[in-house]
């Protein structure tokens, strides 16, 4: 197929281009910056809150897998809406006018979470009245949005892929690491709430399966979790992480009462001061920290009929060695 990729940079994105050329799919990109996929790849430069440009890029294309979007803990709402709703709304209409007939959506288990424990379930329906934070409530919109799409004309699904980790991610590894060599690496309670992660490679070859199958029943007009399907302990995940990227182990505990306390006030501080960098810690994050949140992947492999090819310890030595 000719596929359009949007949001082709980041590290999901370049995995899922690699993945999609590798099966012998026309890629196209589109983000805003160069990515150097190289010469089979065709590079648009541009914003998808521009609907002009990706109408552009939506041209000729068979099918779009849209993973553009604003990813941050904190951030005023309006650019949220702005990009995660906003470039979502531009995609479908692209699609629509291009004659489009796969759209994969990229979305995120945060849109169904209202900050209760998630012990092995499935998908539930995206909740933008009790996600928790910006980012998480303007995705729950746009995978409603997308998901509403789902027509004759056009097959859609959306895939959430959790915290998807590998080599050269400069947000869940790069800040592990960076604080495990500055001796700043703490765990919230004990560490040992189980969560669920995806290797980079896993989510990618879930994202290519569910385009491929986007039309099934099975599959078109709904929402799949994707993980790797090892849930682990934060203290193991986190100390791990720590170790392959050359740092120490966390050994310092804080209670989670404290650290969702000084999450608020960082985040208070942060949006006082207009600063656009990432606080150290949010509110958000001290309860993903200290809450269980894994889910059971055998309605998600049999209806992509897929399983994951990288397991944790592959996933961590190949970390290792990139380190090495």
């Amino acid at each position: 197929m000719r596929v359009l990729v949007t949001g082709g940079r980041g590290l999901l994105g370049s995995a899922t281009v690699r993945e999609l050329t590798a099966r012998g799919h026309e890629v196209t990109t589109l983000q805003r910056s160069p990515a150097g996929h190289g010469p089979e790849v065709r590079e648009i430069l541009g914003d998808v809150t521009d609907a002009g440009v990706v109408r552009a890029a939506a041209e000729g294309r068979d099918a779009i897998v849209h993973l553009a979007a604003l990813v941050s803990m904190v951030g005023a709402w309006s650019e949220f809406e702005r990009v995660n709703v906003g470039g979502t709304r531009n995609v479908l209409a692209a699609a629509s006018a291009a004659g489009v007939t796969r759209l994969v959506h990229v979305s995120s288990p945060s849109v169904a979470h209202a900050g209760e424990p998630l012990v092995g379930v499935a998908s539930t329906p995206a909740d933008p009245d009790r996600a928790r934070g910006n980012y998480a409530r303007s995705k729950a919109i746009a995978e409603l949005e997308a998901l509403s799409h789902d027509g004759e004309a056009l097959a859609v699904s959306a895939i959430r892929p959790h915290l998807v980790w590998g080599p050269g991610d400069t947000q869940l590894i790069g800040r592990i690491a960076e604080r495990a060599r500055q001796g700043r690496l703490v765990l919230i309670d004990d560490g040992a709430a189980l969560i669920d992660t995806t290797y980079v490679d896993n989510a990618a070859e879930a994202l290519a399966q569910a385009l491929d199958r986007c039309t099934r029943p099975e599959v078109r007009g709904r929402a799949l979790v994707v993980t790797n399907g090892q849930p682990r302990t934060v203290a193991e995940l986190v100390g791990r992480i720590a170790e392959a990227s050359g740092g120490a182990s966390p050994r310092r505990h804080v209670p989670f009462s404290v650290a969702r306390t000084a999450g608020a006030v960082l985040e208070r501080v942060w949006a006082r001061s207009g600063r656009e960098d990432e606080p150290p810690l949010t509110a958000f994050v001290a309860e993903q920290l200290a809450t269980a949140h894994w889910f059971d992947q055998r309605e998600t492999r049999a209806a992509l009929d897929w399983r994951p090819s990288v397991g944790i310890e592959e996933g961590l030595a190949r970390l290792g060695a990139s380190y090495a």
